[in-house]
């Protein structure tokens, strides 16, 4: 009852947070990646896992191959929520050099979008706090291909589109749209990344409940943006 009361688009922060806790102060009931308090179901547990990955990211003490070795015991199914919480932690906190990002981006293999939302929404909450720092710009031109301030410009952009829950929370779509923008500009700059599975498409399947969903077109690609 407490947690529909919450803000609809971000209450799932709440369980975000909980997982930060649960797998920074607990790692070891965490390490082997198959549990999930059991009282969190549907989205939850997916919202739990990207807090759990940003707790990693200081579990690991920002060394790329623990982090690397701590996501491969998770299942493959929930290792793009993992990715995306070490993309946040890596752009807002730092402590890693930019050779060592890059390895992580590398890494992410066909998660690497989720590891580029997660940075994406890192940049929008240094910008909107004022204290962009050097750290931030270096983790999203290597995360993402974009400065800070076109990466959060993405968040929002997609975020004044965005609708109320339909069948999928609203905080997903969110996600999700951002991941569809970095599929695009990736492709459109011929990286290495855009190759194969991804060339040429700006669609991303979108995973609810155990079910995958199509996603929708994405916009044209980031060039630039300018922020008032």
């Amino acid at each position: 009852r407490r947690f529909a009361r919450l803000d609809p688009l971000l209450r799932w922060l709440a369980l975000d947070g909980f997982g930060f806790h649960e797998g920074y102060f607990n790692w070891p009931h965490y390490a082997d990646g198959g549990r999930v308090p059991a009282a969190i179901r549907g989205y939850g547990q997916r919202a739990f896992d990207q807090g759990l990955g940003r707790s990693l990211w200081f579990v690991c003490g920002a060394d790329p191959d623990y982090i690397i070795s701590a996501i491969r015991r998770f299942p493959m199914m929930r290792r793009d929520d993992v990715w995306s919480g070490i993309g946040l932690a890596c752009t807002y906190a730092g402590g890693a050099e930019k050779g060592e990002i890059e390895g992580l981006r590398l890494a992410a293999g066909s998660s690497w979008m989720h590891l580029a939302q997660g940075s994406a929404f890192a940049a929008a909450a240094r910008l909107r706090a004022g204290n962009i720092s050097a750290q931030t710009e270096l983790s999203c031109q290597a995360l993402c291909r974009l400065s800070a301030d076109e990466a959060a410009g993405i968040c929002d952009q997609t975020l004044a589109n965005l609708g109320p829950d339909d069948g999928v929370p609203a905080y997903e779509t969110w996600r999700h749209l951002v991941r569809e923008r970095m599929m695009a500009n990736e492709a459109v700059n011929d990286l290495p990344h855009s190759r194969g599975q991804f060339a040429g498409s700006v669609e991303a399947p979108l995973r609810f409940g155990g079910q995958w969903l199509v996603g929708r077109k994405a916009p044209p690609p980031v060039t630039s943006v300018r922020r008032r």
